[in-house]
């Protein structure tokens, strides 16, 4: 089973899949390993490889780059954020044919026009509702795996209101979208709105934000609500960045990290656990010839 299908077969049961984000190949194995049956890969958090903000600055093959590692990583399907799609409909279809190469289960694009920023800052711009239509559909039918999950996201709802969110949502499920994402709800009572409306008719994915403008509800309530998917696209990267800083002040004020140790993973389960160097270094040792031949010569 392809991990596409695997996500198909996931969305097809009546519960909330919760998508921790990971920005690398080691939170991508934590997801993994706390026992969530998705990862999310977040184009903004992906920035922290490179030093830039959340303003499309990131180019497909860079992206790409940092998908390879993370959908290799795990066994359980990844949803990936692919922006604005990097550029028109040819540009579009590139990234799907990529995307999928490398092993994304399911990946979203938005209607955001250029500079896109991220989905919970204000002053975003939209590209009208037919050009973004045309996007969903030609990575719909460009698409080699048939499973692969292709999201529409919707950044309406802060530029022009709910309603021109509704009406782009109907076309971008005409043009073939097989999963709707409105991004940036301010209110439970348009989340409530948005359920009601789409709920029956196709999944629905969610965007948990710590300190974002959607309200930040338990899983149980989203679940009630109706969406099936909730991304939790920085919570990762807040959470280590917290922690780094605090062992980094320990290391820096007093010159060892000696008395922040039991704070931090022990070297042995990151190394041998999470990167797999017990099995690295058994693989060398089975194909070592000169290691052979030396047990050979003492015999």
């Amino acid at each position: 089973m392809t991990q596409a299908r695997a996500l198909r077969t996931l969305l097809s049961q009546p519960r909330l899949l919760m998508a921790p984000g990971a920005y690398d190949v080691i939170s991508a194995r934590l997801v993994e390993e706390a026992g969530f049956p998705l990862v999310y890969y977040s184009g903004g958090v992906s920035a922290g490889a490179l030093g830039y903000p959340d303003f499309g600055l990131r180019t497909l093959t860079e992206m790409v780059m940092q998908l390879e590692g993370v959908c290799r990583a795990v066994n359980i399907p990844v949803i990936a954020d692919a922006e604005a799609g990097f550029g028109s409909v040819l540009n579009t279809v590139r990234m799907v044919l990529d995307y999928e190469r490398v092993g994304v289960a399911g990946l979203h694009i938005e209607d955001q026009d250029l500079p896109r920023r991220c989905g919970h800052l204000g002053g975003k711009r939209l590209v009208p509702a037919k050009e973004h239509a045309a996007k969903i559909r030609a990575a719909v039918e460009n698409r080699t795996n048939a499973d692969t999950v292709v999201i529409a996201r919707i950044d309406a709802i802060a530029v022009n209101g709910l309603d021109d969110a509704l009406a782009r949502a109907e076309m971008y499920l005409d043009a073939g979208a097989d999963m709707l994402f409105f991004e940036a709800f301010e209110t439970v009572k348009q989340m409530e709105k948005v359920c009601a409306r789409f709920a029956k008719k196709v999944p629905l994915l969610v965007n948990m934000v710590e300190g974002g403008r959607t309200p930040f509800l338990p899983a149980q309530d989203l679940e009630e609500l109706g969406f099936r998917v909730a991304i939790y696209p920085v919570t990762g990267v807040l959470a280590a960045a917290y922690q780094m800083k605090k062992v980094f002040k320990t290391l820096h004020d007093t010159g060892t990290s000696q008395s922040a140790w039991h704070e931090m993973l022990p070297f042995t389960e990151v190394f041998n656990g999470l990167l797999g160097w017990d099995q690295a270094l058994a693989f060398i040792d089975r194909y070592d010839l000169g290691q052979e031949e030396s047990k050979t010569r003492r015999r």
